[in-house]
């Protein structure tokens, strides 16, 4: 289960790009509370407080808001970013209770590479998904998958059925789709260089057409 964080917040009276502005101008970031067959309302947190969560797997992780002394067990849903500076525009928190089960995106880890024969041959990891969109109940969200790539040799693919889940975790789709391949060098090369040259391809038929 992924560590529970907290995070203060105050009730925001006025809405509107106005009121968001003066806020974010106070050091503050505008958000909202929804869910859980409950009213929304609007809310700002303390910009480096939420920096200090605005990490790998925020989606994926629980935060407790504390508003004038009640809390709100919630999961971020949506963040709204500036396009330069990547500063904390608006927030989406979606409340949660310990039997809510939620759609999210955990990170994979790859462990043992030390020990994967493709790799010690020369071989090299392609990576498939670097995250993995599973069904969970709030109270039960991994903090990672764990992909475990030893005895893996150049050719191999690794497949979601070979992972162990958590108890209650499901993913989202319902084929044995694949994570992680170890590719021949030589191939991984031909893939990069097939991938240029469509793209310089497009970029050309774009400028033809302007």
């Amino acid at each position: 289960m992924s560590n529970v964080s907290t995070l203060s917040a105050s009730a925001r009276d006025r809405v509107g790009k106005g009121s968001a502005r003066a806020a974010r101008r106070e050091g503050l970031v505008p958000a909202v509370i929804y869910g859980d067959k409950k009213d929304p309302f609007s809310i700002v947190v303390n910009q480096r407080e939420l920096d200090k969560l605005l990490k790998p797997g925020f989606f994926s992780h629980l935060i407790d808001i504390e508003v004038d002394g009640q809390k709100h067990r919630v999961l971020p849903r949506d963040l709204q970013q500036h396009p330069v500076t990547d500063r904390a525009l608006h927030v989406d928190f979606l409340r949660v209770s310990a039997t809510s089960e939620l759609t999210v995106e955990i990170p994979v880890e790859f462990i043992n590479d030390e020990t994967c024969r493709g790799l010690r041959r020369g071989g090299v990891l392609n990576v498939v998904r670097h995250e993995i969109e599973l069904y969970c109940r709030a109270d039960a969200i991994p903090e990672k998958i764990v992909v475990d790539l030893a005895g893996l040799d150049i050719g191999d693919s690794l497949h979601i059925s070979a992972v162990k889940l958590p108890d209650g975790v499901r993913p989202t789709i319902d084929r044995d789709f694949t994570i992680a391949t170890i590719a021949a060098p030589t191939l991984v090369s031909e893939e990069a260089a097939d991938a240029q040259a469509e793209s310089q391809a497009e970029e050309e038929e774009e400028e033809e057409e302007e």
